[in-house]
């Protein structure tokens, strides 16, 4: 679908590469929202709202990303930096319960994976 949009390769955007960046935010934003409503019923308020906050980070990012005919460089770049903290301070929170919540290891590796993608589209972007 990505290669069939018309502003395809639009600002310098590699819309191939963007698909990996797309699928982990998507994997991302499952994960952590599974994750937040787990805790919530394991009265993990801290880790439940720092899920929820990567939910919402990765699935915007995602949808910014299908619509290539609205990229502005500045602001992808932005978002992507802000998705990739987010990620990394999910992770960092959910690891912390990863030995007694299945969950929670599950959601760090899905926020790890994210921010790495994220990072690699990033790279491709700045290169272009």
């Amino acid at each position: 679908m990505m290669k069939s949009m018309p502003m395809a390769g639009a600002a310098g955007m590699d819309m191939a590469m963007m698909q990996g960046c797309i699928e982990a935010c998507s994997a991302a934003s499952m994960a952590a929202t599974m994750c937040a409503d787990a805790d919530g019923g394991e009265g993990m308020g801290r880790c439940a709202s720092m899920c929820m906050n990567t939910a919402e980070m990765a699935d915007t990012m995602m949808r910014m990303m299908l619509r290539p005919a609205g990229y502005d460089m500045g602001v992808m770049t932005s978002m992507m930096s802000t998705c990739m903290a987010m990620g990394e301070a999910c992770a960092a929170e959910c690891d912390m319960h990863a030995a007694m919540s299945e969950h929670c290891r599950v959601c760090a590796a899905a926020c790890r994976a994210m921010v790495e993608a994220c990072s690699t589209a990033m790279s491709a972007m700045q290169a272009a």
